[in-house]
């Protein structure tokens, strides 16, 4: 047998696992089984049950396992539900920071959810009093207080973290856990930066014992290749990285599943649908990337970067609301949540003889007004959205969440009935509210993210996206796509996963030393993190608005990487794309260069204003990647093809496109695209930083191979 990657995610109510052939990237297994959160060892119990069986029906041999990941909602969970530690914040500075310090390092007991708190103690130290009878003083003073968790905090100690490293050695010591808020950000600001490490040392005492049984269990089933684990914005760690920074596994089920999507779907722009029972978790895909968020935790931003998502209580097993004889809301309660069955999944035989339609209370606090369907045998079934979605054919015969339509039809003739309308009619309604609250969602990305509506497909995945995403896009008229695989897209996210690490830093203007440093630094970091160093890719970044120098890594845990999608569209078809990605329906467009994975085009179009009497021209620039995905659109853009022999014709190209003024030299926007990679060069606030970063990333590159750059102003 050949390499297998195994991958599984472990959701609030199943764990799914999946192994992929590492040469096809074909499914070759899967399995789901309840998650087990009532076990003594918890979901990891779980975990060790479906990687098991995963590999006993599948006869994978634990030498077969070149990689295995996991996602997890558990820290995404204790967070809702305030299932974390309590944590004592040791903090110091001194001078004129000194007493704005003391009311930043002190969050207080922060709001998770409605009455749910994660709970802090404070102790305050000047920095210039700092010593081992001090260090002792206040780690008895958080531990007499029930502290479970130290957080050691100081102002500027992204300059110098010596003290807080001195209080966290000295917490070990004690036998407590304890981290520093250097360990989570190299970015200023105490404020936020004390509230992440606060929030991620909350999580450690849980993420912790299940990271590590799980991990244990791996290594007893016998495979050699080292557990990872998904993190929020996309990529993986090792268990060890996991023990540091639990909180960047918030949110990582999200991730997962349009990480999933991008593998298997050819989408340039796009809005990404995981439809479960519950909920539905919307994403953004623009220019063939997710996008991405500093994350919040109790309405508070963190240093945290993870996947933009928006999640909406409407989904495949939300219930209807019926007041007065009318339909008035779907959800937020789930079929689940109300321990009922669904309508549409009921057998011929439960639907026979009278059906009478009762109403009820999902949680005890609810409102009564919960529709469901009695049978002859008084057992209750839902109403649900996949039901509606189901009796108005949305739902392919071959779907996951098709149900027995015979008795989906009996059971919504009886509301029909009940309600002086069709059985359709009911659906339609039904269907109608739920698809309203989606609509608002939607419409708030298309425009926040500056998508073209006409350009853009909605994507579904999970087990519910046939229930939501084909009557959605009829409902705003436009495209859509259910992701192969929908089901288990998030657990093919988590198998395919990257190693992916990101470093930032407070710099203001940086040199060219800088940018070496931070280059060296997110090097070593992604190497810790399970990244094999010969897969390494590095991106640099600059936002002059925040003065913040950035880094983002990826790599693979083996030598070899392999692209999913790997045959190349015709020049033909791609023309289409960027005719309809730039909206130029009567536009000319031509190829102007191909190297390796890239081809760029220029679309051209006149419109005619006032009768004919006037006419405008406008032009545009589209790479294309060689799948057909646009990964950049520039409108009034340039192009130049150049080499490493010819570096001088890359300089002229950014004076060329300099805008000059009495007061400095504006560079334009250039990306960089050789081989393949692109290289973003847009937070480059000059030409010697543009040039410099380029030279960096051009070193390795053999003086021959075409480049090609695009900027516009």
């Amino acid at each position: 047998m050949s390499k297998v990657r195994i991958g599984i995610d472990v959701g609030g109510t199943y764990t799914d696992a999946v192994a992929i052939d590492n040469d096809s990237y074909e499914i070759i297994g899967k399995l789901k089984i309840p998650t087990t959160h009532n076990a003594k060892e918890g979901v990891s119990k779980g975990i060790v049950i479906i990687l098991k069986e995963l590999m006993k029906e599948n006869n994978i041999k634990p030498e077969d396992v070149t990689f295995i990941s996991h996602g997890t909602t558990q820290a995404t969970n204790a967070l809702l539900e305030g299932d974390v530690a309590k944590v004592g914040v040791f903090a110091l500075s001194t001078g004129i920071d000194k007493r704005g310090a003391i009311k930043d390092t002190n969050p207080g007991n922060i709001e998770l959810a409605d009455n749910r708190y994660l709970r802090t103690e404070h102790y305050f130290c000047d920095s210039n009093e700092l010593s081992e009878k001090r260090m002792e003083e206040g780690l008895d003073e958080l531990i007499k207080k029930e502290s479970e968790v130290i957080v050691a905090t100081e102002s500027y100690s992204i300059e110098d973290p010596t003290k807080e490293r001195s209080i966290v050695k000295k917490a070990h010591e004690r036998g407590l856990y304890a981290t520093g808020g250097y360990e989570i950000s190299e970015l200023y600001g105490l404020k936020m930066r004390t509230r992440t490490a606060v929030v991620n040392a909350s999580l450690i005492p849980k993420m912790l014992e299940t990271a590590e049984m799980t991990d244990q269990s791996v290594k007893s089933s016998g495979i050699d290749s080292s557990l990872m684990i998904m993190r929020c914005d996309g990529g993986v760690m090792n268990v060890n990285e996991v023990r540091k920074r639990p909180i960047l596994t918030m949110l990582s089920g999200l991730a997962a599943g349009v990480a999933g999507a991008l593998m298997y779907e050819k989408i340039s722009d796009g809005i990404f649908f995981e439809v479960g029972g519950t909920s539905i978790d919307i994403s953004v895909i623009k220019n063939g990337s997710v996008m991405l968020k500093n994350a919040e935790v109790g309405g508070h931003k963190t240093y945290v970067t993870s996947l933009d998502v928006r999640t909406l209580g409407i989904a495949g097993g939300s219930m209807v609301i019926v007041e007065e004889g009318k339909i008035t809301d779907v959800g937020p309660r789930s079929a689940h949540i109300a321990d009922k069955a669904y309508e549409c999944f009921a057998s011929d035989t439960e639907m026979e003889g009278d059906l009478s339609i009762e109403y009820i209370s999902p949680l005890s606090d609810d409102s009564n007004h919960y529709v469901v369907v009695e049978n002859a045998g008084h057992t209750q079934y839902a109403y649900t959205l996949a039901g509606a979605a189901n009796l108005l054919g949305y739902v392919p015969e071959e779907d996951y969440a098709h149900g027995n339509e015979q008795a989906n039809k009996k059971a919504w003739e009886a509301l029909g009935n009940h309600l002086g309308v069709t059985a359709k009619d009911a659906a339609r309604e039904v269907m109608n509210v739920a698809l309203k609250k989606v609509q608002r969602i939607v419409d708030a990305l298309i425009q926040e993210y500056d998508l073209n509506k006409d350009f853009s497909v909605l994507v579904g995945g999970g087990g519910s996206a046939s229930v939501v995403t084909p009557a959605l896009a009829e409902f705003l008229d436009m495209k859509f796509q259910i992701a192969k695989n929908a089901p288990y897209i998030s657990t093919i996210g988590v198998a395919l996963a990257m190693v992916r690490e990101q470093m930032e830093r407070s710099v203001i203007n940086p040199t060219e030393q800088d940018i070496k440093q931070i280059r060296a630094d997110i090097f070593d970091k992604i190497v810790k993190s399970g990244a094999n160093e010969e897969t390494v890719d590095i991106s640099i970044e600059v936002d002059a608005q925040k003065n913040i120098l950035r880094a983002i890594a990826t790599g693979s845990t083996e030598l070899r990487t392999k692209d999913l999608t790997s045959k190349e569209m015709s020049v033909e078809a791609m023309e289409k794309v960027v005719t309809d990605s730039l909206g130029h329906e009567n536009g000319v467009v031509r190829k102007l260069a191909s190297a390796n994975r890239w081809h760029v085009f220029e679309s051209k179009q006149e419109k005619k204003k006032l009768f004919g009497l006037m006419k405008s021209k406008n032009s545009a620039i589209a790479v294309l990647d060689r799948e057909g995905i646009v990964r950049l659109k520039a409108q009034n853009g340039y192009f130049q093809e150049f080499n490493k022999q010819s570096l001088e014709i890359f300089e002229e190209f950014i004076d060329e496109h300099t805008i000059y003024s009495d007061a400095n030299a504006t560079p334009p926007k250039v990306y960089l695209f050789f081989k393949e990679k692109m290289l973003d060069l847009t937070g480059l606030q000059s030409k010697e930083q543009i040039l410099s970063l380029a030279d960096l990333e051009l070193d390795m590159v053999n003086e021959d191979i075409p480049i090609l750059a695009v900027c516009y102003k």
